[in-house]
């Protein structure tokens, strides 16, 4: 009986602007054929970035988005006065608390394959973080591990 197997896929995010956006389709249109044949595996996705975030949240109301983007703003704020609170600020005053919510958040989710397809709960949803101003291009790394069917 053969052991589980292993496929590795990068690809880039579309550009999102700041904010927290549900980003389950942009997955799995990426990673349709890979996951295909998969009967029961992981998969784990990485950011290979610093200043942007994923997570697992919320799939239905966009609210939640919202209030998170604004709540970690409120925890972790922006220099915009000038005041030196950050060491780190020569990239601009959302660089530095970009970092601190990445490392809050995280930079990577691993979400069960069940059949082919992930296996999120009813409400779950696979969100990107931006933490920048303006719009970057953030790759991803798709591990995708399990035995084929």
């Amino acid at each position: 009986m053969p052991g589980p197997t292993y496929t590795q896929h990068a690809f880039n995010l579309p550009s999102y602007p700041r904010g927290s956006h549900l980003i389950t389709s942009d997955i799995t249109k990426q990673l349709s054929e890979p996951l295909k044949g998969v009967k029961a595996g992981l998969l784990h996705l990485f950011l290979q970035h610093t200043s942007c975030a994923m997570s697992l949240n919320e799939n239905y109301d966009s609210d939640v988005r919202a209030d998170m983007s604004d709540s970690l703003d409120r925890i972790v704020v922006e220099d915009k006065a000038g005041k030196g609170i950050y060491r780190h600020d020569m990239e601009g005053s959302d660089d530095m608390p970009a970092h601190i919510k990445s490392s809050m958040i995280g930079a990577s989710v691993s979400i069960p394959i069940s059949d082919g397809k992930l296996a999120l709960g009813t409400w779950q949803g696979i969100w990107f973080m931006e933490f920048r101003d303006g719009k970057h291009r953030r790759k991803v790394l798709a591990t995708i591990q399990g035995e084929r069917a």
